[in-house]
């Protein structure tokens, strides 16, 4: 019997547009034999869709709710499982109404705020449907810089140096968080919006001008910036971790560019292909990476490390960073949903996206039962003692 397999993207992020692109590339290989397919959209303003129409990219060009191939829905509990409930029903005679579609798992496609810091997965907690990503908690901190910087020294992970301030205290007292830049970090510097993936709001600054410039762009983005020491001799290693638990194994490790300046949004996503064969997949890359076993078996090592750290699960790509002029490695961040959920990095070692989808599935369900495997109830009878009407317990 076919699973329903709902896999939800868009949203209310400035990476909305790169959600559609993972969201039809995995839809597009997941096995049509085991899972009735059904898309979730959500639209820029905050809107939940379902329908045949959501299978198709182009559709999206120029969005239509009211095309007849589009249900608005909700996600809502019912009778111990999630269902998506449409939320207006055709009228007339001869209209036929429009049922409740159960939900067996979830694969959230979704790239930045509102879908991969936690939000979403909070949902899918409270109505209690297994989805394949990372929890709540490892969501949010793979989501913020600040806070996974932070958890990353705390444990013990080699990260660059960072300072970071507010989007108020810099309009207010902009001059001093130059000078407090400045005067903890050498040039190159690298500023950050904390909640936004894709390269979105990412410059780099090379003098106090440029530094300048560089929070204006990212105080548009986010509240919270960090300002993290650069590299100048930098090689960028990529590493995917596909698991649960200690149950968790890396991928190959692979050098995403092969030029040696920043990688933008545009280079990520719109370099050599459209739709959604176009993306992450079609960048020009090493892979495996050019560097040595050593480095390579530290990486895969730390990799591992940091997923377990973290409490995540399903598929993220770790992204690090070699100082080429010391050997020096380092932790730059976690992608806790990564582009095209990094198959690209797994095919290599005999695991093709329909197996990747299938792995998601199987990770998904096996974390709903453990968490559903807890004890839930505790008489307390503090009920017993309660007295109506009053408001007081009994003594």
């Amino acid at each position: 019997m076919k699973q329903n397999l709902a896999v939800v993207f868009g949203g209310r992020s400035v990476e909305h547009d790169v959600s559609i692109i993972t969201g039809a590339q995995l839809m597009d290989n997941a096995d049509a034999s085991k899972y009735n397919i059904i898309p979730i959209y959500i639209a820029r303003d905050g809107a939940w869709y379902t329908g045949a129409r959501l299978r198709d990219v182009d559709f999206f060009k120029h969005f239509d709710p009211q095309d007849k191939g589009v249900i608005a829905v909700g996600m809502v509990p019912a009778s111990g499982r999630a269902v998506l409930r449409p939320l207006q029903q055709k009228t007339g005679l001869f209209a036929k109404r429009s049922e409740d579609i159960a939900i067996d798992v979830v694969i959230p496609a979704m790239h930045g705020l509102n879908g991969e810091d936690g939000t979403l997965q909070g949902l899918f907690e409270l109505v209690n449907v297994p989805y394949a990503s990372a929890g709540v908690l490892g969501s949010a901190v793979g989501m913020d810089k600040v806070m996974m910087k932070a958890v990353f020294k705390a444990s013990g992970f080699p990260v660059l140096e960072a300072v970071d301030f507010t989007r108020a205290r810099f309009e207010k007292e902009r001059e001093q968080v130059l000078d407090e830049v400045e005067r903890a970090l050498p040039y190159p510097i690298f500023i950050k919006p904390a909640n936004l993936g894709s390269s979105i709001g990412i410059s780099r600054a090379v003098d106090r001008a440029s530094l300048a410039e560089a929070i204006d762009v990212a105080v548009r983005y986010d509240r919270r910036i960090l300002a993290e020491r650069g590299v100048s001799q930098l090689k960028e290693i990529n590493c995917s971790v596909l698991g649960y638990g200690g149950d968790a194994r890396a991928s190959l490790c692979e050098e995403p560019v092969s030029w040696k300046e920043f990688l933008t949004f545009d280079q990520k996503y719109l370099r050599g292909g459209k739709g959604a064969k176009g993306g992450m997949q079609s960048l020009q890359r090493k892979l495996p990476a050019p560097i040595s076993e050593e480095m390579t078996g530290r990486i895969q090592d730390l990799a591992v490390r940091v997923f377990a750290a973290l409490d995540l699960k399903g598929v993220v790509r770790i992204d690090f960073i070699i100082d080429e002029a010391d050997g020096a490695l380092y932790v730059n961040e976690v992608n806790t949903i990564p582009g095209s959920f990094a198959f690209y990095l797994w095919e290599p070692l005999g695991v093709t996206f329909k197996d990747l989808v299938d792995e998601l599935v199987a990770i998904a369900q096996r974390a709903h039962a453990e968490k559903n495997a807890n004890d839930y109830a505790f008489d307390s009878r503090i009920l017993d003692k309660f007295q109506s009407g009053g408001g007081k317990l009994a003594k």
